[in-house]
């Protein structure tokens, strides 16, 4: 990481506290390093505002998946830099999966942005704020493979990456300051990911996986309990492999039952669950253990097995189903969603029909659909036999239309069926949760009918009817 380097003329700093304003995009997990951000920035004298034209810096925690993500990034950089020119900033600071992923190519692309911090910088961030905002240049780091900087033995990572919770290699662990104060809270199980998915560039950025070790993880989630959280929602980039670094790849399902009996947690959930991964004993423990959703997020992906195979994954319809029997067998009522790709390279229309006849069987309660794009860096952004966009587009418009037909369909289903429900807002007279089988802000909500109810609260409630995937409700009496 190179040394800043000072502009011939630094502006001045400010006598009082620098504000600093964290506006976080993409995934929950960058929710989390925003919230470590916050705690190194708040410990080191920052003072954190909400309102991004109110602050002195504004930090943007960038997505750097799929290209909507880095567009909407690049957007949200460029307004943040409007309020700059405006007068009412002096910095503006892309850190997260872009400005990782990216470097100096991001800096020279986009000079509106002060400066592009990388995850190496996350330690030391509150120094290099002040450096920023003082005129001085931060050059910003060539990107490289970040699979081949961890440690490869557990007992040198003991004094190393597992005493730090962000996506680096050095520097104290970050105190967490919460920037949400609703019921809910993301909470991290591990970093990175060892998989290499022909279509997927996040391991080249997050690095390999590596586990947090279980006392940390339930550390934290009695601190979140002790700022209101009532949920916990554990993530990572694969949540099955937690563990197997730590010589324990069935330490998940020994975590669970602990996690749930902190004191003020209500409901642990778990995302990101690779199908090919999934075993039995870790099926059991979601499903059954009180205290934790009946929550499976399953990264189908596809459901043919040739698609899957060029997509170097695992699976054919049968064993998804199958998958699925097992769930529904120990907790009939549990929630699945999934996310799937249309349009991979080389699909055929019997393989696109595949994916339809299996969605249909699934029976899941949400499925996002993803038109194919190819990724900097990735296999199959190599690949022939790429469908043209307006093939891609017609395939992923026919899939979602399926796909809003049948969620809709699941959630008639539950018409009748008894629920609890976490509330998350109220406004005026509409108080809105979420049930058991529904995730955070992509799974639908539950409307409650004629409640009282305040938010933080876990209601019991009977489904009376449905709109889309959101359920209307009755509190039980």
């Amino acid at each position: 990481m190179s040394t800043p380097t000072r502009r011939p003329e630094p502006a001045s700093l400010p006598d009082q506290p620098l504000s600093v304003a964290l506006v976080t995009l993409g995934c929950a997990r960058n929710e989390v390093d925003s919230e470590e951000l916050a705690g190194r920035l708040a410990a080191d004298g920052f003072m954190l505002v909400d309102d991004a034209g109110s602050a002195d810096t504004v930090v943007v925690n960038t997505c750097g998946f799929v290209e909507a993500a880095k567009k909407d990034s690049v957007d949200t950089l460029l307004e943040a830099a409007d309020l700059k020119a405006a007068g009412t900033t002096q910095a503006v600071v892309a850190v997260g999966c872009l400005a990782e992923r990216y470097g100096k190519d991001l800096a020279e692309s986009l000079p509106e942005a002060d400066a592009v911090l990388g995850f190496d910088d996350y330690p030391d961030i509150a120094a290099r704020l002040r450096s920023i905002v003082a005129g001085e240049t931060h050059h910003p780091h060539t990107p490289q493979d970040r699979r081949k900087l961890l440690p490869i033995s557990p007992v040198d990572r003991a004094t190393s990456v597992d005493d730090i919770s962000v996506p680096g290699l050095g520097g104290p662990r970050a105190v967490r300051r919460r920037l949400d104060g609703g019921p809910m809270s993301p909470l991290k199980l591990a970093s990175g990911c060892d998989r290499r998915c022909s279509f997927c560039a996040i391991p080249s950025f997050r690095g390999s996986f590596v586990s947090r070790r279980p006392s940390d993880v339930l550390g934290e989630a009695v601190w979140l309990a002790g700022q209101g959280v009532r949920e916990v929602f554990l993530v990572s980039e694969n949540s099955t492999s937690y563990g197997k670094d730590l010589g324990d790849l069935r330490l998940l399902e020994t975590l669970l039952p602990e996690l749930a009996a902190v004191e003020g947690i209500d409901r642990v959930r778990v995302s990101y669950l690779q199908p090919a991964e999934t075993r039995p004993g870790l099926v059991e423990a979601i499903a059954t253990t009180p205290g934790v959703a009946p929550y499976f997020d399953l990264s189908f992906q596809h459901a043919s097995a040739d698609v899957l195979r060029r997509m170097r994954r695992f699976g054919d319809p049968e064993s998804f189903l199958g998958l699925l029997d097992q769930v529904r067998a120990l907790a009939p009522d549990a929630g699945v969603r999934s996310n799937v790709i249309v349009g991979f390279p080389g699909e055929t229309e019997a393989e696109l029909q595949t994916l339809c006849d299996f969605l249909v069987a699934a029976r899941m309660d949400v499925t996002g659909v993803f038109g194919y794009s190819d990724e900097d860096g990735t296999e199959a952004a190599s690949y022939g036999g790429k469908l043209d966009e307006d093939e891609i587009r017609a395939r992923t418009e026919h899939v979602t239309n399926l796909v809003e037909e049948l969620t809709a369909q699941r959630a008639e289903e539950r018409i009748g069926e008894t629920v609890e429900v976490l509330v998350e807002h109220v406004d005026d007279d509409e108080v809105v949760g979420r049930a058991a089988h529904q995730g955070p802000e992509v799974d639908g909500s539950t409307y409650l009918v004629g409640s009282a109810a305040r938010v933080g609260d876990l209601v019991r409630a009977e489904v009376v009817a449905t709109e889309g995937v959101d359920l209307h409700a009755k509190e039980s009496p």
